[in-house]
């Protein structure tokens, strides 16, 4: 019989096993490109096809990756994409990145995961390592790919590997990236990690094995659910600061101070991008399995929301001191990526603000440096009009709305220009003048 672990491992580390990366959006290009730097060679698979056209034209749309070393990688036949499925019998290792949002009900949508699967199970073959990279519920890669996978009537462990890595993209972070950003993954089988842990010391700096799939999927949710709750308590203090007339970031900075026993977490109008949002419901959604509510947690969802609408009744109020009705007012909201310098604005806490705003009848446009239109998840175009940060628009605007505080904006300008400045994010703590324009949530 075959030691499929040797010959797989022989071939990761003489660069001769082929990778491919399904799903090739914010996580799976950066991890593709840097498989492909590592000596690989890569194919990305999406069903988006203008994603897969710019890769095979050599150009880029994930701010995290360089355009010439894309262009290159591109060039030199080490990276290409696909919107099909018909090459995976020829990879060697497969790993899925995929998205996993939550349904309407807020419980896991994992049909997109589960349809790869099948799919791969389709063509699987012995030797091959299959990696899911996705966010998702404690026990999912044990529970549903690997039967799915095993459908086929290759044996985990013996015949193929499976294994489950987090995903720790953090977008336009400049000190860590998916080179250097600690690696964790979990094996179905000893001879699974063996592998999968392998594969992932040749291409990151830094790789810890657990002890199983099911201990590194809820590291991820453990992660993330972290930080939606100090978020939620930090937003909840945000409130409560603001009906005592007391600034809330002059609270934060002084317990900064405390060199020990506190990490400072910042105010803002809600949590946005595709793991904060979404993962503690992921957790609370498998914990019902086991009779047990996680009510920490869902109140830190529940406080996370809630903190959209104080954001809109803020603006109301401003409205109504300045003799303004918030129908037929003209809001100007600047910033709807979910965090600042960044072009992704899924689950961004301002998609829900406008909403809002829309619906109570005022009139909006926004600004972004990096965002120009906006759909929704079924690719409906999201009705807001882009408009530049000019002199202009500043002065007719009834409110100016900052809800991303992005770098390369000048924010003394937009207080002197404007009639009422609204402030989630601090973006206007340095401004010298004009500080009575301002209201700072």
């Amino acid at each position: 019989m075959k030691n499929y672990v040797q010959l797989i491992k022989e071939a990761i580390k003489a660069k001769n096993a082929k990778v491919c990366v399904i799903g090739i959006g914010y996580v799976g290009l950066p991890l593709a490109v840097e498989n492909a730097k590592s000596g690989f060679n890569v194919l990305g698979i999406d069903r988006n096809i203008d994603r897969v056209n710019m890769i095979n034209a050599g150009q880029n749309y994930i701010q995290d990756v360089a355009d010439e070393e894309l262009s290159m990688l591109v060039q030199d036949g080490v990276l290409s994409a696909a919107d099909h499925f018909s090459d995976l019998s020829q990879q060697d290792i497969i790993i899925i990145c995929v998205p996993t949002p939550l349904n309407e009900y807020h419980n896991p949508d994992t049909s997109y995961v589960e349809d790869v699967a099948t799919k791969i199970s389709k063509s699987l073959r012995k030797g091959q390592l299959i990696i899911l990279e996705s966010t998702t519920y404690p026990g999912m890669t044990q529970e549903i790919i690997l039967p799915l996978l095993e459908s086929s009537g290759l044996k985990t462990g013996e015949d193929f590997f499976l294994a489950f890595s987090p995903e720790r993209v953090d977008p336009r972070n400049k000190i860590f990236s998916t080179k250097n950003t600690t690696k964790v993954v979990g094996g179905v089988t000893p001879q699974c990690l063996e592998v999968a842990r392998y594969f992932y010391s040749s291409i990151i700096s830094n790789v810890i094995p657990v002890s199983s799939t099911t201990v590194a999927e809820m590291t991820k949710i453990f992660e993330n659910t972290y930080r939606a709750v100090n978020i939620a308590l930090v937003n909840e203090l945000m409130m409560l600061c603001n009906k005592m007339n007391i600034s809330v970031w002059e609270v934060i900075d002084a317990a900064s101070t405390k060199p020990f026993g506190i990490q400072a977490f910042s105010p803002g109008p809600g949590v946005g991008g595709h793991c904060i949002p979404i993962d503690p419901f992921y957790l609370s959604w498998k914990a019902r399995q086991f009779d047990y509510r996680m009510r920490f947690i869902e109140l830190a969802g529940e406080l996370n929301i809630q903190v959209n609408q104080y954001v809109v009744d803020t603006v109301v109020k401003a409205l109504n001191k300045n003799g303004k009705a918030i129908i037929n007012s003209n809001i100007f909201l600047l910033g709807v990526a979910y965090k600042k310098d960044v072009s992704d604005y899924r689950e961004s806490p301002a998609l829900k603000i406008i909403q809002q705003l829309k619906i109570m009848g005022a009139n909006l446009v926004f600004y972004d440096p990096f965002i120009k239109s906006m759909q929704n998840p079924d690719g409906s175009t999201i009705e807001i009009d882009w408009a530049d940060l000019s002199e202009e628009q500043l002065k007719k605007s009834d409110c100016v709305l900052i809800i991303t505080d992005h770098s390369d904006i000048d924010y003394q300008t937009v207080v002197d220009k404007s009639n009422i400045v609204i402030d989630t994010r601090n973006a206007t703590k340095k401004i010298k003048h004009g500080r009575e324009k301002i209201i700072l949530i």
